[in-house]
């Protein structure tokens, strides 16, 4: 099982960060129904105002649970992930994805 973490930038302004998370809201129902899928939420910062906290509010982190990589590249080639790219594409200014496995 790889646990998949993607930082999503989106333009500056909460209206980028909204648009960006109703179109996960559109594809969420589909993308857990894939196989290999095991999980997908997206989430952003929680206003704990805890001096420890790092937060970015033009962030969103996506944690997604994924049995393979190649799951979690067919799960890229699907109609709805290219759809929601081509959504939010005036929305998001990069992303970084890590792909984890446990280390002990």
């Amino acid at each position: 099982m790889l646990t998949v973490i993607a930082e999503i930038r989106t333009r500056p302004g909460a209206h980028h960060r909204q648009a960006v998370l109703d179109a996960f809201s559109r594809i969420i129902p589909a993308v857990l129904q894939e196989a290999g899928c095991h999980g997908y939420a997206p989430l952003i910062d929680h206003p704990a105002q805890v001096s420890f906290q790092t937060t970015n509010p033009d962030s969103i982190m996506m944690l997604e649970q994924w049995e393979s990589v190649a799951h979690l590249e067919a799960h890229l080639q699907t109609p709805h992930m290219k759809a929601w790219s081509e959504a939010v594409k005036g929305d998001v200014l990069e992303t970084h994805i890590r792909i984890l496995e446990k280390g002990v």
